[in-house]
């Protein structure tokens, strides 16, 4: 499939990042703009002398060495990239972000916002339509949902990928793992962006986190470490008791901008869901599309159980997030309640009466 240029305009929904062409290297005028975008926050603007001087933890088995900024703990060596995103991200109407702390069913809403605002340009494939080439052509079929919707931490470590993005035709779908108050002010000091944020059960979210990061063959981590990272604040985004409420106050405040969704919910009624992100996203089905079934297709092409087999085929690709975990490491069970398999009923007790306390009095609960 030819690359996507900036010159190919507007298409009717979003286009898959990886097929976007980077600005050309040596693009003077290009460069130039870039390198001289406003800062979002002047105490950014040596990260190189800034970092250093930042609350550290050392590193453990789970992480390496993190750091404290802007509310969050994150390991040092993203920071750069997290904060260029803060300097030079700058929104466009219609951008929407796909929010979360990792291993809250992201790759699953990633995919399901892909298809749902694409849907005008990739048609999902019937459920019972086969394996065609005209359903080849659909990039979730031939991506995984990473590849089309890029992480904003990870566009930042580079200029390359950062040209792309801006080579990027709106209407962008982008995600980030970021907390509410690390995204830029071109973000939450406006209506021009929509958020998406997806939470999860934490005893899942970190069950699944185990079993990712021991993906990595060059680490052995106990679930102990895992299970203490939430106390410990030694998980990405940390506190995750800060990073929901963050995005949950916001969606009380500016419902039309940001949305709340919960893992479980979607896992028992994938196309009530659907149907909530298409209407926030301001691209509602209409009846001729429910008759035809289009709601339908997109749950199934994106269904755990078709994306673990993609992603098993992918296997031996090029890997989407790093050269430390294969693709098929995005797809394990994607169940609710495997924590009893894993951890005690003490364990569990424990984390719940945290999180009681954290979220006592906010309104929030997983319930």
């Amino acid at each position: 499939m030819p690359l996507v240029s900036a010159a190919a305009g507007c298409q009717r929904g979003p286009v898959p990042f990886k097929d976007v062409a980077a600005v050309v290297a040596g693009d003077d005028g290009a460069a130039a703009a870039m390198a001289h975008r406003p800062l979002a926050d002047p105490e950014d603007e040596d990260h190189d002398e800034l970092i250093p001087t930042l609350p550290c933890k050392p590193p453990t088995p789970l992480m390496r060495r993190m750091r404290l900024y802007r509310g969050g703990w994150f390991p040092e060596k993203w920071l750069p990239a997290i904060m260029a995103f803060r300097r030079r991200f700058e929104a466009r109407d219609g951008d929407v972000v796909v929010a979360s702390l990792p291993k809250c069913g992201t790759t699953w809403l990633k995919a399901l916002a892909f298809a749902t605002a694409a849907r005008g340009t990739y048609p999902p494939p019937p459920v019972a339509g086969g394996d065609d080439e005209g359903n080849r052509r659909h990039p979730l079929l031939r991506l995984n949902p990473h590849e089309c919707v890029p992480f904003l931490e990870s566009v930042y470590s580079t200029m390359e990928e950062e040209s792309k993005l801006d080579a990027t035709p709106s209407p962008r779908l982008l995600s980030t793992h970021l907390p509410y108050s690390v995204l830029p002010a071109s973000i939450t000091d406006s209506s021009r962006c929509k958020i998406i944020y997806v939470c999860r059960q934490p005893k899942d979210m970190l069950i699944s986190f185990w079993h990712f990061i021991n993906r990595d063959k060059s680490r052995d981590v106990s679930s102990s470490y895992v299970w203490e990272s939430v106390r410990e604040c030694t998980y990405f985004g940390s506190p995750i008791w800060d990073h929901i409420l963050g995005y949950w106050n916001a969606s009380k405040v500016k419902p039309d901008n940001v949305l709340i969704l919960k893992y479980e919910d979607m896992k028992r009624n994938p196309t009530e869901n659907v149907e909530k992100i298409a209407e926030f996203i301001g691209q509602p089905f209409s009846n001729s599309e429910k008759e035809a079934s289009i709601v339908d297709n997109i749950v199934e092409l994106c269904s755990f159980e078709k994306m673990k087999a993609l992603g098993a085929s992918m296997a031996g690709s090029q890997k989407v997030i790093s050269s430390e975990f294969p693709n098929d490491s995005f797809f394990r069970k994607g169940a609710i309640g495997d924590w009893v398999n894993h951890i005690t009923p003490e364990m569990a007790e424990s984390l719940d009466k945290l999180l009681s306390e954290k979220f006592d009095g906010s309104g929030f609960s997983f319930m």
